[in-house]
């Protein structure tokens, strides 16, 4: 699942798929993933055609798409739809897809098992675009390195 790393100047959307919405995050070569309010998939190609407007009012350069690895890192039925989705969006994008392991992803962005799970957060899709945002910063993280600038140090 390695990617060539992001060139200067890129522009990422990271994206937490899911079958009602799929969670959203923006980052670049600043190195900092931000969320971006989760888009609801519904019946049609209303929300492909809102995620192609999206990445083009943004200038997206790459995806980021979070890989539902299993702990015992076999590949399972969401990994083949999460596949067909990223075809999709080649196919209708254009756009370098990488994959990154979203292992515990929805957990952590939840805030762990001891936090109760509210119906209003979970259906406004907040969770979902936290969730996309611990891929990207991840992808951030692992492709940027220390060439990222660090607040507060010379330069920055």
């Amino acid at each position: 699942m390695s990617a060539p790393a992001p060139r200067p100047g890129f522009r990422c959307l990271g994206i937490d798929f899911g079958e009602k919405r799929l969670g959203l995050s923006f980052g670049d070569d600043l190195g900092i993933a931000t969320p971006l309010p989760a888009l609801r998939r519904d019946s049609g190609s209303a929300w492909l055609e809102s995620l192609e407007t999206l990445c083009a009012r943004r200038r997206i350069t790459d995806l980021v798409v979070g890989y539902p690895i299993n702990m015992d890192d076999s590949l399972g039925f969401k990994a083949r739809e999460v596949d067909a989705f990223i075809r999709e969006l080649e196919t209708r994008l254009g756009l370098h897809v990488h994959r990154v392991d979203e292992r515990l992803t929805s957990y952590a962005a939840r805030g762990g098992a001891g936090k109760p799970r509210d119906p209003k957060e979970r259906a406004s899709g907040v969770i979902d675009s936290r969730a996309a945002c611990l891929i990207l910063q991840d992808f951030l993280d692992t492709r940027l390195g220390d060439s990222a600038p660090q607040p507060g140090a010379p330069g920055s």
